[in-house]
């Protein structure tokens, strides 16, 4: 594991804590080994200031998480002045705390398409050179020589994602072939500046023809996808599960708890009403008022399931967890938290059994209500 660049000042004393460890899993076809809950920083740098930041990742270190995730567009929501902040807390943070990068597996990813934030790159698609471009600069925000899981943040091609439910031809603005991009990704293996690649917000179509082109050309094969899943989006057990299964790539899933809906925080007031809670994202940004967790099926169905939690005696962040950290489809659960409470209320979840029943439950609630959140 590549060592901490700089040198600082010792991390803080914490407390002791008796938890049980958290199990360490295998990503794809490698030896590479990460926690079962990961820790996700797109918040640093909005929602969460450094200091915090610092102090919410000191805590996940202490509670056995090894496992950081992050990206060269975040903080989310995305505006040019935070544009590359996340990394750079991160990388102060690991400047201040010799010999943590050795103990952690960090991951980031490189912006596919623009999508409307021309500060990430000019243009519409994502070259191989931008490819290396983003690296190199992840590496400078993070301050190590490697990063051990280099992403591609969502496809460079048309793909139906981020509320998107349908492919359209005539929306295909594709200028950089997978395997130009695999080739990319190779080179910063070579290099040593990349251990392991992945991919993010994909397809079956995109997992398989990653996997037969690094096969078919000797090219680095995918370990992982970190797409959505939870309980108000399953869109995962619709094919991608098998896909991956066969393959040997392994989910990451971000959003077990539907950007809050599954916390049971707007289970009284919606996020735009009086009387919501005014912290959480989806009621302080317009742009995530607007995609997939703002509709009104979303908060609908999140009800629904928060409702089954407290009629089996669980909350409705123990069901919403458990339903992810016990699935055998999900490698390990990205949490994203703005607070050291919200962070322990999310890691002690995961002791949390769900009975046979209370998954029937569950799928017979799915049948209903599908996958609003999708």
């Amino acid at each position: 594991m590549p060592q901490a660049l700089r040198a600082g000042p010792a991390s803080p004393t914490l407390a002791p804590m008796n938890h049980a460890p958290l199990p360490l899993v295998s990503l794809g076809r490698s030896d590479l080994r990460v926690t079962s809950i990961c820790l996700g920083t797109m918040t640093f740098g909005e929602q969460v200031n450094e200091r915090d930041a610092h102090a919410i990742l000191d805590r996940a270190v202490e509670r056995g998480v090894n496992f950081i995730d992050t990206a060269e567009m975040y903080a989310v929501p995305a505006r040019q002045a935070t544009y590359g902040a996340t990394e750079s807390i991160i990388g102060r943070w690991l400047a201040s705390r010799p010999g943590a990068r050795a103990k952690l597996v960090l991951a980031s990813k490189v912006a596919g398409p623009s999508r409307g934030m021309p500060w990430v790159r000019a243009g519409q698609g994502m070259t191989a050179a931008d490819i290396v471009a983003s690296c190199e600069a992840s590496l400078r925000r993070l301050g190590t020589d490697c990063i051990d899981l280099y992403q591609i943040h969502w496809p460079e091609r048309h793909v139906p994602a981020f509320g998107q439910l349908y492919y359209d031809p005539a929306k295909e603005i594709s200028q950089t072939p997978i395997h130009e991009q695999l080739q990319a990704l190779a080179a910063l293996v070579q290099a040593g500046k990349v251990r392991h690649i992945g991919l993010s917000n994909e397809t079956p179509y995109g997992v398989h023809e990653f996997v037969r082109l690094a096969e078919q050309h000797g090219l680095p094969r995918v370990l992982s996808v970190q797409n959505p899943y939870c309980l108000i989006n399953r869109s995962w057990d619709n094919a991608m599960d098998e896909s991956c299964h066969r393959l040997g790539v392994s989910l990451l899933a971000y959003s077990p708890l539907g950007f809050g809906l599954l916390t049971g925080k707007y289970d009284r007031h919606a996020p735009t009403e009086p009387g919501a809670p005014k912290e959480a994202r989806i009621a302080r940004y317009e742009s995530v008022q607007k995609q997939r967790w703002g509709r009104p099926e979303a908060l609908a169905a999140s009800r629904r399931y928060n409702q089954l939690a407290r009629e089996h005696g669980l909350t409705p962040v123990q069901l919403a967890l458990a339903f992810c950290y016990r699935s055998w489809r999900v490698a390990s659960t990205i949490i994203g938290v703005t607070s050291l409470a919200q962070l322990d209320e999310n890691l002690d979840a995961w002791g949390q059994q769900l009975s046979p029943e209370l998954l029937a439950a569950i799928d017979a609630l799915r049948w209903q209500l599908r996958d609003p959140g999708q």
